[in-house]
């Protein structure tokens, strides 16, 4: 178990899919996204493996991501944060979304 001090140093923020490519270089179907958190955050880039959404489904949505883990290198690729999500009974990724729009970068509490 973890305490809740443990998880209050991870940093969940909303941000908006800006930009969204093809990721052929991955080893399993993914995306490049440009992440907007906001003018505190910026823009930070992702890859998630959610292939299941068309680009245009994920170009301006807004989603959940956690900021600040360490950068990972995905093949060519340097991955900032981690797109949440979530796999459904078939295992395709459902993301995690504001049910309504909220302000860029706001933060989980």
């Amino acid at each position: 178990m973890i305490s809740y001090e443990d998880f209050e140093k991870v940093d969940i923020r909303v941000g908006k899919i800006i930009s969204v490519e093809d990721f052929s270089e991955a080893k399993k179907p993914a995306f490049k996204l440009s992440i907007d958190f906001g003018s505190e955050i910026g823009i930070k880039k992702s890859s998630a493996q959610i292939t299941n959404y068309s680009k245009g489904d994920l170009l301006n949505k807004q989603i959940i991501a956690v900021v600040n883990f360490p950068a990972k290198r995905i093949g060519p690729f340097e991955s900032e944060v981690l797109t949440l999500g979530l796999p459904d009974k078939d295992g395709k990724v459902i993301l995690l979304t504001p049910t309504s729009e909220v302000p860029l970068g706001g933060k989980l509490f």
